[in-house]
């Protein structure tokens, strides 16, 4: 069974996410199996949505944490990697000099992408299994800057970003502006009341997953389920929330705009259960990597 190893780098607005994945090539297809996750907390969205750019301590702490995964990678004979950088490094004026910078010093070369191709990575996903005989879903990633939804209609997808984010939220930056084009997309899709199958993405969706689901074997949530816990967790302070649900000191505070956004989309769209495949725009970018790599094998 052929091995193949490849990386993705995340630069979101809360954090900075990098992945070494492994693809068996199967007779069945590719397996993919994640190999190294590492998460490093930072807190660009901070800089960005409030001072609209990246503070000198943050680019410097950034530009350590490159490092870093330049020597992971190196170590792992890795096939190839891709590094994208979300809503934070769009926003600030700085990003692109950022980006320039972490070139010059640890060469990596980091794209800064739009909201659409985001959306695009992360829900080119292959569906679930037990997801594949609906015709309809829509995929929802909570992240710290920006919210993306997927909509998909049997052989068509439509996709939409939107500045709701989970760092914007906690620092008052979210416009009712957004959240009305947010409604007006449902509505022009038709999903409003529609009872749509929503698959959940993102840090925060996947941690009250764990939590939350009734049994290890399920794949979804219930509404109820997130309701409770939101009301539970609004009840405790800062400290009793780590202490409490185990969690990260940076993941004890956005959980909860996070749970509001989605319930907010939940009440427009009243669905009934979120299925989440614990999959985000890391794993997005690994396959489109395997992807490019065999359509280059074809063509050679």
């Amino acid at each position: 069974m052929k091995q193949l190893k490849f990386a993705s780098i995340d630069i979101g607005s809360n954090a900075i996410r990098f992945l070494l994945s492994y693809v068996f090539e199967t007779p069945d297809g590719p397996f993919f199996k994640k190999g190294i996750l590492l998460r490093v907390p930072l807190r660009l969205g901070e800089d960005a949505f409030t001072l609209g750019r990246i503070s000198i301590d943050k680019e410097k702490r950034m530009i350590e944490a490159m490092h870093s995964f330049k020597h992971l990678m190196a170590s792992q004979d890795i096939i190839s990697y891709r590094a994208y950088a979300t809503s934070a490094m769009r926003d600030a004026i700085n990003g692109p000099l950022i980006v320039d910078h972490i070139k010059k010093h640890c060469n990596i070369d980091i794209q800064i992408i739009s909201g659409e191709l985001e959306a695009n990575v992360i829900s080119g996903e292959e569906i679930p299994k037990f997801l594949k005989a609906k015709d309809k879903m829509l995929y929802v990633d909570v992240g710290g800057g920006s919210t993306e939804l997927t909509y998909h209609d049997e052989d068509k997808s439509y996709r939409e970003s939107f500045n709701i984010g989970t760092i914007r939220f906690m620092h008052d930056q979210v416009k009712k502006e957004e959240w009305k084009r947010l409604k007006t997309w449902l509505k022009e899709h038709k999903l409003m009341d529609s009872q749509v199958p929503i698959l959940g993405s993102g840090g925060n969706i996947n941690k009250i997953f764990k939590m939350k689901r009734h049994k290890s074997g399920d794949f979804h949530i219930t509404t109820a389920a997130l309701k409770s816990f939101y009301k539970e967790i609004t009840e405790l302070s800062y400290e009793e929330r780590i202490v409490e649900y185990n969690l990260n000191p940076d993941r004890a505070d956005v959980i909860i705009p996070a749970s509001m956004i989605f319930l907010k989309i939940i009440d427009y769209t009243d669905t009934r259960k979120i299925y989440v495949p614990k999959t985000g725009l890391s794993d997005g970018i690994i396959r489109s990597l395997y992807e490019e790599y065999k359509l280059e094998l074809e063509e050679q």
